[in-house]
């Protein structure tokens, strides 16, 4: 079979396509033939040897696809999955087929088509496992998304408003691409205050912040009292300040996430809650770019550039 590897550790051009052996689902797994793997910011990272993992790997986190062995009972079904090691201690999904865990896959939602499917599992499980689980987010709070244009930040977007939350959007732009009930441009206003401005001097109730660095002492200030701060990146270093007496009594509340270490039963109930999302109508899947895998990667060189709205999809050829 066709797979993207990882044979040493560099920049996307580092990456082979390569014919390789068609992979052996043992006891509890299922061999999935995939149709779409979304390429996340964290499988650029992978190749670039910022995680951990031993060499040589096929990466990719994201899939949709048909299971065609395994327990006969999973036969033909049309599944979706994320995460679990994919990519990382196991070999992952950016290949014509994958092997993946029997309990963290679901049957994917209907209405989307395989190219959704397959781009929309981390952005969206990091955004669910965020706001519902970390931040237990409530009907008529106010969540504040800071970095709400990125794939996380708009689907962060879409699900605060699924739970009837008032969203305020912050990114280095005017353009409000997220859909954000409000949106405040970082680079033309202080954040703190224009958030306390938009809500009456209180503060957000919530804040998702998918940026750090710089701007997390910023996030943290617009809080309000007893609010809640859930950090789930730093850019443009991993050390931060703030003042710590401010934050004591303000009372707030801080809390880091890192869905690499979700198990497959957590994973595959969130992934439920996701179907009946997007068969509700409550979420709207992502524009995609279609890539084959030959074209892995200028897929991946595109994710690395970042900025763009639409999400990368590998294809592929096998039917």
């Amino acid at each position: 079979m066709q797979a993207v590897r990882i044979l040493e550790f560099g920049p996307p051009a580092a990456l082979r396509i390569e014919q390789v052996p068609r992979p052996t689902p043992g006891p509890g797994e299922l061999l999935i033939a995939v149709r779409a793997a979304g390429i996340n910011p964290v499988d650029v990272k992978t190749v670039a040897g910022r995680l951990k993992l031993a060499l040589p790997r096929t990466p990719g986190r994201d899939f949709a696809g048909v299971v065609i062995d395994g327990p006969e009972s999973f036969r033909g079904m049309e599944m979706w999955g994320s995460g679990v090691g994919l990519g990382l201690t196991l070999d992952g999904t950016h290949a014509e087929f994958a092997v993946v865990p029997a309990d963290a896959v679901r049957p994917k939602p209907q209405n989307l088509s395989m190219e959704q499917a397959g781009a929309v599992g981390t952005p969206y499980i990091v955004a669910q496992v965020a706001l519902t689980r970390t931040a237990a987010l409530q009907a008529g709070e106010t969540v504040l998304i800071v970095g709400a244009s990125g794939a996380v930040g708009r689907a962060a977007v879409q699900i605060a408003h699924w739970k009837q939350a008032r969203v305020i959007g912050a990114d280095r732009q005017d353009a409000n691409h997220s859909g954000a009930d409000l949106h405040v441009n970082t680079q033309q206003h202080d954040l703190p205050d224009a958030v306390r401005s938009l809500t009456a001097e209180k503060g957000a109730d919530v804040v998702l912040d998918a940026v750090g660095g710089p701007m997390f002492e910023l996030a943290l200030q617009s809080l309000t009292n007893g609010g809640r701060h859930i950090a789930i990146a730093s850019t443009g270093g991993t050390r931060v300040s703030f003042d710590l007496v401010d934050f004591y009594h303000n009372q707030s509340r801080l809390f880091g996430l890192d869905t690499l270490q979700l198990d497959a039963a957590t994973l595959a109930t969130i992934l439920d809650d996701l179907r009946g999302g997007f068969e509700a109508g409550f979420l709207t899947p992502p524009s995609i770019t279609r890539y084959p895998l030959a074209e892995a990667v200028s897929a991946f060189e595109a994710v690395e550039r970042g900025g763009g709205l639409s999400r990368h999809v590998l294809v592929s050829s096998f039917r």
